[in-house]
């Protein structure tokens, strides 16, 4: 009898069970954040969306209980552009434990005008790094409370290329709205690549985890309504692009295989299989970059300073 592989391949329409599992997705009302929050709540875990509007989180949990049968899913306020709002989210999600969180939500400003958070951070920054970073801050005391939770941060193929500027992290000299956005993401995934580190430095049981999506357009992503509506037009208007990108529903694969799959080890990264743009979900090399170190503590350093989260707090000792 030949040897069979314990592990199953990776199949992202035959997701593994679940049950009694608590996954909370940020930003899980739209977008990739929403496609994540659709297909964990198919293992029969209970799924939380974050998201700082109440009304649309409630259409896309009324969206997924539509598609999944007996789906567990709620939603609870989250704004990350707020740092002491984020002090309650632990409390408000009324569990005993949390085995994964998807550090998902993001803001992309296309237009010129730099903008700041409530706090005086700039607002891409603010809120997709350094919002996330405070929110693991609380969350490590219910994650900790898990057998091995995981901490799954979505970057973006866009912080391949950008490089982080450490004396200018607010845009302040050099305020561009792409590169500001894909410096934003970079820091994010320095930070899951950091936090897992820092994680075995104290034998923590929760796994660190980067991925990102590719290339996810809206033009290519199934229909959802209210949330999404695809049309025809755009769809044949994006039908070239479909050789190398893909649609929503496929950018949220690595973070679902990273919140799921036993075989992901923290400190990896995970992406789309076909040049990181596209197709299912595999693990690459930690690009370059992210394995500077010396970048990495020196962004930590200044995150803690900038949320006023102590250095060690983040992992939940102080």
């Amino acid at each position: 009898m030949s040897s069979v592989s314990s592990t199953p391949p990776w199949n992202v329409l035959r997701l593994p069970r679940a049950d009694g599992s608590v996954f909370l997705v940020t930003g899980g009302n739209a977008g990739i954040g929403y496609f994540v929050a659709e297909q964990l709540s198919a293992t029969g875990a209970t799924v939380v969306l974050g998201s700082r509007n109440p009304t649309k989180a409630e259409v896309a949990s009324a969206s997924i209980r539509a598609r999944v049968a007996g789906a567990r899913v709620r939603a609870i306020r989250l704004d990350l552009a707020d740092l002491q709002s984020l002090r309650s989210v632990a409390e408000s999600l009324e569990v005993d434990r949390l085995d994964a969180v998807v550090h998902n939500a993001g803001v992309a400003l296309d237009d010129p005008p730099r903008e700041e958070t409530g706090d005086g951070h700039e607002l891409m920054f603010g809120t997709n790094h350094l919002g996330h970073f405070a929110l693991t801050h609380w969350l490590m005391p219910l994650l900790s409370a898990a057998s091995a939770a995981r901490v799954v941060t979505v970057g973006s193929f866009a912080a391949k290329s950008e490089r982080l500027d450490l004396d200018d992290l607010q845009s302040w000299q050099d305020y561009q709205p792409k590169r500001t956005y894909g410096r934003s993401k970079l820091a994010q995934m320095y930070f899951g690549v950091e936090l897992d580190r820092r994680l075995r430095t104290v034998g923590s049981t929760v796994a660190s985890v980067v991925v990102h999506p590719g290339g996810a357009l809206d033009s290519l992503t199934p229909s959802r309504p209210p949330i999404h509506v695809q049309t025809t037009g755009a769809r044949l208007s994006a039908a070239p692009a479909a050789l190398l990108v893909q649609g929503k529903h496929a950018g949220a694969w690595p973070a679902v295989r990273a919140v799921l799959d036993p075989a992901v080890r923290g400190g990896q990264l995970w992406g789309p299989r076909v040049f990181g743009l596209r197709g299912e979900p595999r693990r690459e090399p930690v690009w370059n970059h992210l394995t500077d170190t010396s970048v990495a503590a020196r962004l930590w350093d200044a995150s803690c300073d900038l949320t006023g989260v102590g250095p060690g707090a983040v992992l939940g000792s102080h």
